[in-house]
């Protein structure tokens, strides 16, 4: 007769280690790893900005201790991963950004504009994962441009740092982000191969929302495929020489080109120990604005972009939401707003904008014009068909319509015909698309004649 010993009541059970950067406790404090370097020390920072105090280990129901990374952590010792050592009064939130500025002013060279972006990007990134999408910062540039020292110097500052010049592949960029849950900084000039970047390229598709993590086929140690989901969703400072041709990353993006130049003579030639201790004081300071403003900062987000695209919004948003000062939160929604007339101006360059045209001048016959995908492509020829090598088909007009303007044309006698549902939604994808509305054609005709 076999006989089983009475499971282990899970009191009795050893807690299993779960190794931790940060993470929000269910009564709402928030978790902290923080590292000193001179004591070869990791522990956390328990509370919130009443009250706060170190830890060297967390228990969590039923059976799960969280512990930060070990001091003699690669990515801790090497600084792939950069953490504040404790938190520090900085004092009014005013006073923090000018100090983030001048810090940047006395290490970087960056346009009055674009270096305030960069002063409150790197507030946000302390407080980034309150929301629930995230805007990313882009440098575009060639060689000397100085890319690599924005990328040093903004990068020391934001919350949890992942350097990943440090990664020989895209691999290891996975893991990284789903274990620390910090600020990628990467400069796309470190990845060589095209297979690399197209790794990239869905870490930064599926990055910038929640709840959308990249999927990737791994081998368990019995050499089975084991899908495993990767959490890459995060800010991100990134570095690149041309444009992503990803229309839809390319809008993600607050981006500042650079150009090649003699630095200022106050800015050192190289980043020394002065450098590392200047992040770290603010690094310190961010950490007590994490503490304070975290929970306030859903509250904050509000839809202050005035004429930007719901998409625009909708990212940005975020980066609105933690700007107190009024004048600065209008400068940013102007830049959007320049940044928003070129993705239209860009738009109205396209094949969309052109089987819009087409569209719209085709409504303004009357109700009596007939709007089938045959009409539409014979029209699209006779204007725009030298333009392109392939021949133009009711079939390639209607994936145009369907896929990239949303509309959705229904079969009637074998025809596929736009409705007047489809017709309702063409005003908003003129503006979208910067074409000019048929009441705006009509009118210029009137004046013309």
């Amino acid at each position: 007769m076999n006989s089983s010993a009475s499971p282990e009541p899970v009191a009795a059970r050893k807690p299993v280690d779960t190794p931790t950067a940060a993470a929000l406790l269910p009564d709402g404090e928030l978790v902290e790893m923080v590292y000193d370097a001179a004591a070869r020390r990791t522990r956390f920072v328990v509370g919130n900005g009443a009250a706060w105090d170190f830890a060297d280990s967390v228990l969590l129901p039923p059976n799960e201790r969280l512990v930060p990374f070990s001091a003699t952590n690669n990515l801790v010792k090497h600084h792939v991963v950069l953490f504040p050592s404790e938190p520090v009064e900085y004092g009014e939130e005013a006073d923090l950004l000018g100090r983030i500025r001048e810090y940047l002013r006395r290490y970087v060279d960056l346009s009055p504009g674009f270096e305030e972006i960069a002063t409150y990007y790197v507030l946000f990134t302390w407080l980034y994962d309150a929301f629930h999408e995230v805007p990313y910062v882009r440098v575009r540039g060639g060689y000397g441009s100085g890319k690599t020292r924005f990328l040093l110097t903004v990068g020391s500052l934001c919350r949890l740092p992942i350097f990943a010049s440090a990664a020989s592949t895209v691999s290891p960029l996975f893991r990284l982000l789903d274990s620390f849950r910090g600020t990628l900084i990467l400069d796309e000039g470190d990845l060589k191969h095209s297979d690399m970047q197209n790794e990239l390229i869905k870490i930064l598709n599926n990055g910038n929302a929640q709840g959308f993590p990249v999927l990737r086929t791994e081998v368990s140690r019995q050499k089975e495929f084991d899908p495993r989901a990767y959490h890459v969703f995060g800010p991100k400072l990134i570095a690149t020489r041309g444009f992503f041709q990803d229309r839809a990353l390319e809008s993600r993006c607050l981006t500042e080109d650079l150009r090649s130049g003699a630095l200022r003579a106050e800015i050192p030639l190289n980043l020394d120990e002065r450098h590392r201790a200047d992040a770290l004081a603010l690094r310190n300071q961010l950490l007590l604005f994490r503490l304070r403003n975290f929970h306030r900062a859903p509250a904050l987000l509000q839809s202050a972009a005035g004429n930007l695209e719901p998409r625009l919004e909708q990212i940005f948003g975020p980066l609105l939401a933690v700007i107190e000062d009024d004048e600065a939160r209008k400068r940013l929604i102007g830049t959007l707003g320049q940044y928003n007339e070129d993705l239209v101006d860009e738009r109205a360059e396209s094949v969309e904008a052109e089987v819009l045209t087409v569209i719209r001048d085709l409504v303004a016959k009357g109700p009596e014009a007939r709007l089938a995908m045959q009409d539409v492509a014979d029209e699209f020829t006779a204007r725009y068909g030298s333009q392109y090598a392939k021949r133009v088909t009711p079939r390639w007009i209607g994936s145009i319509v369907r896929r990239r303007l949303g509309l959705r044309p229904s079969r009637s006698t074998g025809i596929f015909t736009l409705g007047p549902e489809d017709v309702a939604r063409l005003a908003a994808l003129y503006k979208r698309y910067g074409v000019d509305p048929v009441e705006k054609v009509e009118e210029e005709e009137r004046r013309a004649a």
